[in-house]
């Protein structure tokens, strides 16, 4: 995003309210509904989402971390979270700015399922224009 975005989403000063609490309520509510939203993906207990973002230069970083008490990993419902909050970001910042790019949307790591635990090797990354996505 351009500098002039950056400084008004750090004063908190923009016309539709405060981006970060909307952010958070609408990644952890977009978590829960993935299975409505991804075709095949079945619908998992979601036990605790946790929506974080950062300033880090010229973007913003979010990251989720979603769990469960089931048998499977909730790697979509993390990616989900992640991504519609920083669409609400985006929804919130663009009476200041239209061109801003959400980008680098990728699994931090995993945990449970068939599949196991699985980290990536290379941690560096994010998405607005990054943004990093955990699950375990």
């Amino acid at each position: 995003m351009k500098p002039r975005t950056l400084a008004t989403l750090k004063t908190g000063k923009l016309p539709k309210g405060d981006v970060w609490s909307a952010a958070q309520v609408a990644g952890i509510l977009a978590s829960k509904r993935t299975a409505e939203l991804i075709p095949l993906c079945h619908p998992i207990p979601v036990s605790h989402v946790d929506i974080q973002s950062r300033l880090e230069r010229e973007c913003l970083v979010i990251e989720a971390t979603v769990t469960t008490t089931a048998p499977t990993g909730p790697e979509m419902e993390a990616l989900t979270a992640a991504t519609v909050a920083a669409l609400t970001v985006y929804d919130m910042c663009k009476v200041v700015e239209r061109g801003i790019v959400i980008r680098r949307l990728y699994l931090v790591s995993k945990s449970g399922g068939k599949s196991g635990t699985w980290r990536r090797r290379n941690g560096t990354g994010s998405i607005f224009p990054s943004s990093r996505r955990h699950e375990k």
